[in-house]
């Protein structure tokens, strides 16, 4: 199911009248909704499953935050989440998740504590932060990475470092 926006342009009789009476103007209002979608979520192609491709800019480099934009994040993210669970987020709250770096196939690394999670930023983009994958991974200004959110039965983040600087892993 897709997540849309349902934009509350014109007010009700009662609205309208509220808002006379209290002498303050009408706001457009917004809520979340889910849509069925004439065409099927994207499907995950495992030979090359990074949805979301970005370099790290010198922000997310500093504070361990990947700013993610808010159109990938209603195509890529929240397409597999439940309405509550997108509602949550955007309603301000920060969500603990699974983030898996599978840079080193042989070798993947899971995060899940207190700073791992996803959240909606002022801009209204979204961020995925995990300090520790920064640390870790030693990510710095023009690094490629790639992130996809897997929907199996454990839903989770996937992300790989596909290039270091300049240099391919």
């Amino acid at each position: 199911m897709k997540k849309v926006f349902f934009y509350n342009f014109i007010p009700s009789k009662v609205e309208e009248e509220s808002c006379r009476n209290s002498n303050i103007p009408w706001l457009v209002t917004r809520r979340l909704v889910e849509i069925r979608d004439k065409y099927s979520a994207p499907v995950i192609d495992l030979e090359d499953p990074w949805q979301i491709k970005k370099s790290i800019t010198y922000y997310e480099a500093i504070v361990g935050k990947l700013v993610l934009p808010f159109a990938e994040v209603f195509e890529h993210i929240f397409r597999y989440w439940t309405l509550d669970m997108a509602e949550f987020v955007m309603s301000g709250h920060k969500t603990n998740v699974y983030l898996w770096d599978v840079t080193e196939e042989n070798n993947p690394k899971k995060y899940h504590n207190d700073g791992t999670y996803f959240e909606m930023m002022p801009n209204e983009d979204y961020a995925l932060v995990c300090v520790d994958l920064f640390k870790d991974r030693g990510l710095s200004v023009g690094d490629e990475i790639g992130l996809y959110w897997d929907p199996s039965w454990s839903s989770h983040f996937k992300f790989k470092l596909i290039c270091n600087g300049h240099a391919v892993l």
